[in-house]
């Protein structure tokens, strides 16, 4: 059966991208540790940035507004999940270590090649097999020292889990919905991820309202819409790739965030970065490796 080179050079550029989209990934923690710091807590700091990135996007959108609205149960559906996982993501970089959150979403591909065998008509090839071996094992590897099993071990480790799932759901919702214009996508993801964030003020205990000097508000509003220069390049990169990839593949690309957080949080954060780490770290680079050449 000869191969569509066409298809062949889309598949991998949208692969090379979302390498690039997952190692930007990697650093998403350090706005959202800072602007926690600053007082924002618990989703207020994603807030911060998606309402920024929403201002950004508005004039991108608006001139698609009236193709959008004919096909928002499809947006709605994607945003929902892929919102949600943003959401939830930024959550549990406040209430669990850079390396837990990371390493605990990225169970993804076993979601991932679920829905793709159930939903896509994908079978199970041994390369895929393989990758899936490496990125578990390398999961493994770094949570699994003192006979820790990688489960969730307090509420920023579920928030981490549950945002896995839901970008698995999301993936899918993506890859059905490629006729989409990527802004319109994006739009919908942060949206999703802004509509979640307020939602689950409503499930935090403590003040709602941030704890900020008087002057600090300023501060906070220009640092925000400077974050957006940050987040939609990145989003951007996330979300067309995974128009063009299934739910599995783009699971395990987006496994080279897993390195850049890994080395960031120990350089940043002083957060523990030994052999363990690193073996773990390379299994899960293999595992984006094998997916990248698997044809």
């Amino acid at each position: 059966m000869i191969s569509n080179p066409v298809h062949t050079d889309n598949t991998t550029r949208a692969s090379v991208i979302l390498v690039i989209g997952g190692m930007m990934w990697g650093l998403y923690w350090i706005p959202v540790r800072f602007f926690y710091d600053l007082g924002l807590t618990g989703p207020w700091p994603g807030i911060a940035m998606y309402s920024s990135a929403l201002l950004v996007l508005i004039p991108l959108v608006w001139r698609e507004r009236l193709a959008l609205a004919l096909q928002w149960r499809n947006l709605a559906l994607s945003g929902m999940f892929t919102g949600a996982a943003f959401s939830l993501y930024s959550l549990s970089l406040v209430y669990t270590d850079v390396v837990r959150s990371i390493l605990l979403f990225y169970l993804t591909p076993i979601w991932g090649t679920m829905l793709g065998l159930a939903f896509l008509g994908e079978r199970l090839s041994w390369g895929r097999f393989a990758g899936l071996v490496c990125g578990i094992a390398g999961l493994f590897v770094v949570l699994g020292g003192d006979g820790f099993v990688p489960w969730p071990q307090n509420a920023g480790d579920w928030l981490a889990l549950a945002s896995g799932i839901c970008w698995a759901l999301g993936t899918l919702g993506l890859y059905r919905a490629s006729s989409i214009s990527v802004s319109g996508q994006v739009f919908a993801f942060v949206l999703g991820a802004l509509i979640l964030s307020f939602l689950s003020l409503a499930l935090i205990r403590g003040p709602v309202l941030p704890a900020l000097a008087q002057g600090d508000y300023l501060w906070v509003l220009q640092l925000a819409l400077l974050s957006a220069l940050y987040t939609l390049p990145m989003v951007y990169m996330t979300i067309w790739p995974a128009t063009k990839l299934s739910p599995a593949r783009v699971g395990i690309l987006l496994m080279s965030e897993v390195v850049v957080g890994i080395a960031s949080a120990a350089a940043f954060s002083g957060e523990p970065f030994g052999l363990r780490e690193l073996l773990g770290a390379v299994l899960i680079v293999s595992a984006a490796v094998l997916e990248i050449v698997r044809k």
